[in-house]
């Protein structure tokens, strides 16, 4: 069931078990001690939700009064629907405040109103729309030599010092001026601003007892006039190039979109919004890597990584940890029926977390190449705008400190103190040592004049991968080859699960294979590659030219066919090559001590790989179909003896898949399968034709050239669509289609999904006609 089905109108389950949540059903004893304000989710938020996850992954919190939603599938379904799931409450006061509080807030006029964060359509969309150009790439560019001018300054200050706080002397005060020049708000009073940014946090997701309310709501009444009097100031000369700017100039356009109270809201909410967030994540960045000696030494020698790492970081541990809906309607959300009018908690940072979506997802890896799916920006329409002006000030931040500073370390034994509150997180102070005799502008000076020129927006995939070395290469069978790859310098590989795969680029080729080793060896990848001599050239080159010790550049591991081991019976069917994942999931089902069987076909038992340790490991299980001693493999027999709960997972040749498909045509929702390839893979332009996609929640109209796919003019126009294999296999790329007929060309959807049209996979799939409308 996609996320989509999830949030159906609402049916009648009851999941709980244990007091009474608003929807009926009984509050479970892990939901009733779940508390966001103290203990483990301060501590570690992700972590102190790996029960949900695992066992209740959408649980009503009577502590918090709200419906917690902690898997990946889920969170991003609440925010692909805005109307259901309504951002109004996502700047409401989680503590509801004294009404001595509220007197303060009277007393200075305080009067936040919606902004972009928190308000309903159309009005949001309309005004997003009027005031997108200045996030656009090339109007953030103007902002990127004051953002490395002003990371020098700070630096050259405490470069020779030998220790600093982070925080204190560099990380809150650059994003505060960053952000105020992208305003367009003078530079001054920072001292106050930063106070008045930490009360604008308590006062709306703390949870500050009645005395701190008092001292919050003064802090907070005085950044409403702050703001307000600056905005004044911008009145009277509105040419600059800030956003507020820009803002008000557009106002005399439009004065029914953009008024007033809505230009000295945004004002002060942008503060805070361009402020607060980045220097968070930049210093949770840091104490990432820092910790990680191996991530931080090698994008001191690589800085090309430095995007990939900052934005693995973002998902690892982001700045922006969760955030606010209210139902507007009856929904199911993971399989949950919530009623009308209950408020939603979505932790994107459990979301970014979910093993469903990211292998080894608590473990640092800087060359994880789909690290861009986190949803620490959101998603959809609301998702984060400043979002790349963000990735650039991490980017330099990283990019300077690593080449100055490379000998930093984390002060030892200090312990990080956070803001307790729900949907913020960064450490109050970070500090860190070097010895300054190891400078090593010291030994070379033209360092300092030194830098890398970063790309605007999400970095791309594919451009990231890890040096592997090949141990070892062995024959598997016939025209099958099997390697061994390594990690250069000894280090530990990532650790993956089942079903995933791994991209090797060797010469000119670049080709997918599925692992096919020990899961929990983490010193070796394994992959088995049949050679193809009518194929397009990858597995011939690798088999007549790499030799065991040779370099090769490899991406993932990641996982598209992932096993659900929740089933109690598996049917693991395979054709020639297509054994490498299913012989994983087999290893796997054997160690969970699951009901399975094997059913594998091939052209002679002497080209069919693996067969001495299938036998050995498998035994009765495994049945084998080898067609030169005339033994066939009858799928519609084979379906029909299988339990109708047994979960059928296949992978080998498209005749064979098909016939897969016809055969389980009443029960596709237990069917996996993986492809090979896509048969409509490479994009001839002579015989497309173009068409344009309107982009309804961007308020933007993309052409989409002969010569290129929906996915490369998507990315062009710097619209953030996650993407991987390229020929329409492994469904990362789906868009929502809301007019207009697809051309289909992936090997994702059923066949009734694409008689809807409802959705498309960017990457391959283009428009019947001239134009589609896509809910981007």
């Amino acid at each position: 069931m996609d996320g989509m089905d999830k949030l159906a109108p609402a049916a009648s389950g009851c999941p709980f078990h244990g007091a009474t949540a608003p929807n009926g059903c009984p509050v479970s004893h892990e939901a009733a001690n779940f508390d966001a304000f103290t203990g483990p989710y301060q501590i570690d938020p992700p972590e102190a939700l790996r029960w949900a996850r695992a066992k209740e992954p959408v649980f009503y919190s009577p502590r918090l009064g709200y419906w917690v939603v902690t898997r990946y599938e889920d969170v991003k379904a609440v925010f692909r629907d805005n109307i259901t799931f309504s951002p109004s409450i996502a700047l409401e006061k989680v503590t509801p405040t004294s009404e001595e509080a509220n007197a303060i807030l009277r007393r200075y006029d305080y009067g936040m109103n919606r902004t972009l964060v928190n308000e309903d359509e159309p009005a949001h969309l309309e005004r997003r729309r009027a005031l997108l150009h200045s996030f656009l790439p090339e109007e953030l560019a103007h902002h990127e030599p004051m953002v490395r001018r002003l990371t020098r300054q700070y630096v050259d200050r405490f470069i020779d010092r030998g220790e600093v706080d982070l925080v204190d002397e560099m990380l809150w005060e650059i994003p505060l001026t960053v952000a105020l020049h992208f305003l367009g708000v003078p530079e001054e009073d920072m001292g106050a601003l930063r106070q008045y940014s930490i009360a604008h946090t308590v006062n709306t997701w703390g949870r500050p007892s009645p005395e701190e309310q008092l001292k919050v709501a003064e802090a907070v009444g005085n950044f409403w006039q702050y703001a307000g009097r600056v905005l004044e100031k911008m009145r009277a000369d509105p040419s600059g190039h800030g956003w507020m700017e820009y803002a008000i100039r557009r106002q005399k356009e439009m004065p029914d979109v953009i008024t007033d109270s809505y230009l000295h809201s945004m004002m002060m909410a942008g503060i805070v919004a361009a402020h607060e967030t980045t220097a968070n994540a930049t210093a949770n960045a840091l104490v990432l890597l820092l910790r990680n000696r191996e991530a931080w030494d090698a994008i001191c020698a690589d800085p090309s990584l430095i995007p990939n790492a900052a934005e693995e970081c973002l998902r690892l541990s982001g700045s922006i940890i969760a955030w606010r809906r209210l139902l507007t309607a009856d929904a199911r959300v993971g399989g949950v029926d919530i009623p009308k009018g209950e408020r939603l908690l979505i932790v994107m940072t459990s979301a970014n977390h979910d093993e469903r979506h990211f292998e080894n997802p608590d473990e640092l890896d800087i060359y994880r190449d789909n690290t861009t799916e986190h949803l620490s920006f959101g998603y959809g329409s609301h998702q984060c705008m400043g979002k790349n002006l963000a990735r650039m000030e991490m980017r330099i931040f990283l990019e300077e400190l690593t080449r100055r500073l490379p000998h930093m370390e984390l002060v030892p034994e200090q312990e990080l103190e956070y803001l307790p509150n729900t949907s913020f997180r960064g450490p109050d102070h970070l500090r860190v040592r070097w010895n300054p005799a190891l400078n090593p502008e010291r030994r070379d000076p033209a360092i300092l004049g030194r830098k890398v020129d970063f790309a605007i927006g999400a970095p791309e995939r594919g451009a990231i991968a890890r040096q592997m070395r090949v141990a070892e290469m062995r024959p598997e069978a016939e025209g099958v080859l099997g390697l061994a790859l390594e990690d250069p310098n000894g280090h530990d590989l990532p650790g993956w699960t089942p079903g995933a795969h791994i991209d090797v680029t060797v010469g000119e080729y670049q080709r997918k294979y599925s692992l096919c080793g020990d899961a929990g060896d983490r010193r070796r990848l394994q992959v088995a590659i049949r050679r193809e001599d009518l194929g397009r050239g990858g597995s011939a080159y690798i088999h007549t030219a790499i030799r065991p010790g040779d370099i090769i550049r490899v991406r993932g591991p990641k996982n598209h066919f992932r096993l659900d081991e929740g089933a109690e019976q598996y049917l693991l069917v395979a054709g020639g090559i297509g054994i490498t994942p299913i012989i994983a999931m087999a290893d796997r089902l054997r160690r969970l001590g699951k009901s399975y069987a094997i059913h594998y076909a091939g052209r002679s038992r002497a080209a069919m790989a693996f067969l001495d340790r299938l036998k050995r490991d498998h035994g009765a299980r495994l049945h084998l179909y080898p067609k030169d001693e005339g033994i066939c493999l009858n799928l519609p027999a084979v379906i029909a003896a299988a339990s109708q709960d047994a979960q059928v997972y296949a992978c080998g040749p498209e005749r064979m898949l098909a016939m897969l498909e016809d055969a389980a045509v009443c029960r596709p929702e237990r069917l996996h399968v993986e492809h090979f390839s896509a048969a409509e893979a490479l994009l001839d332009p002579s015989v497309e034709t173009p068409f344009e996609v309107e982009l309804k929640d961007s308020g933007l109209s993309v052409p989409v050239p002969a010569d290129r796919t929906l996915l490369q003019a998507l990315h062009a126009a710097g619209i953030d669509v996650p993407s991987d294999c390229g020929e329409g296999l492994c469904g990362s790329c789906e868009v929502q289609v809301l007019e207009g007929e697809v051309d289909h060309r992936d090997k994702v959807l059923s066949a009734a999904e694409r008689a809807g049209s409802a959705r498309m996979m960017a990457c391959c799939s283009r428009a019947r006609g001239r134009k589609l409308t896509l809910a981007l």
